[in-house]
């Protein structure tokens, strides 16, 4: 083959490696928030981000707008790998020092809270894509004050309420135990979810309010003893109608992901192995968007470009083929 022509087929086969490559360094998607007891996020986005009820979360979309609201499971920090506190400064804790979801952070002693007591709690995570990682869920210190912002010595960082690694995700949450210390009045629940396969984290304020009956409140439930509106979860058909106002990932990610779970299925193995390699290359490209963050249109739009080089690159190489052909059959 002459040298130009073969320099022809290497740039053209050169492109769909590169074009994964660029798959691969594209953003990841977001992935839930604590449901029990409901973040701030979740309860706003329950109430209709267009018409919300409470005055806190009326006044969170004042201030942030209701896409953050649409967003309630994108509250994340994609290199956050443990630096929570460096990354995030006081006043900004609720939002994850994220402009789209300052509202959260506002300080307001009318948050709507789910009614609490001291002793055992079920936490309730609502997770729309299941990742490897570690919870741990902390509660602010007696003397919080609500009505200023949020701050990292607010919380007792030394004894975490919940802790759980790789908890297994059914009917859409994370169920895991913790215990709940002596309070009264008005407190704090922060989330922190921080994966183990990716330096990805998420974050969620819980309003709580001790002193009112029962230990777990149980998703959506009420309590006629809390000084702020009661708290409740966006129920599944909400989730599932907001989706298209989404920005964020509800789907996808999740437990059969080869950088997420555990060791593959018999059935799971015979399945890939069947797939050409070209294929589980793109997979692979695909999977490594968990790794860095961003929206799942990136995913179909990324490999479509790279589906798009490797025809092109098919096709050129065919026709060098064809062309040397011919030339060797008039010689």
């Amino acid at each position: 083959m002459p040298a130009r022509r073969k320099a022809a087929v290497v740039a053209a086969l050169g492109l769909t490696p590169l074009a994964l490559t660029a798959l691969a360094a594209a953003p990841a998607s977001a992935h839930g928030t604590m449901g029990d007891p409901v973040s701030r996020v979740a309860q706003c986005y329950a109430e209709g981000p267009e018409s919300p009820r409470s005055a806190a979360c009326k006044a969170a979309v004042a201030d942030g707008g209701t896409q953050a609201l649409y967003d309630w499971n994108g509250t994340r920090i994609g290199d956050a790998n443990g630096r929570h506190r460096s990354l995030i400064p006081d006043g900004k804790l609720c939002s994850a020092n994220s402009d789209e979801f300052k509202g959260l952070d506002l300080a307001r002693v009318d948050w709507p809270t789910t009614s609490v007591s001291s002793g055992p709690y079920t936490f309730k995570y609502r997770v729309t894509a299941p990742h490897k990682g570690t919870f741990k869920v902390y509660l602010t210190k007696e003397g919080y004050d609500p009505a200023q912002p949020l701050a990292w010595d607010d919380l007792d960082l030394d004894h975490p309420v919940a802790t759980a690694t790789d908890p297994t995700a059914t009917g859409g949450y994370y169920t895991f135990s913790g215990t709940l210390p002596e309070r009264s009045g008005a407190q704090l629940l922060y989330g922190i979810w921080q994966r183990s396969d990716s330096p990805e984290a998420f974050y969620s304020c819980s309003d709580v309010t001790f002193g009112g009956s029962g230990g777990s409140s149980g998703v959506g439930s009420e309590s006629s003893a809390s000084p702020a509106p009661s708290a409740s979860a966006p129920s599944e058909e909400q989730i599932e109608e907001g989706e298209d106002e989404s920005t964020v990932e509800h789907h996808g990610h999740g437990d059969q992901d080869a950088d997420t779970s555990a060791e593959p299925t018999a059935t799971e193995s015979e399945s890939t192995a069947a797939v050409p390699a070209n294929e589980v290359r793109a997979a692979g490209a695909t999977e490594d968007l968990a790794e860095t963050g961003g929206d799942s249109s990136t995913a179909y739009v990324a490999m479509g470009g790279a589906a798009v080089l490797a025809t092109g690159a098919a096709i050129l190489f065919g026709s060098v083929r064809r062309r040397a052909t011919s030339g060797g059959r008039g010689r």
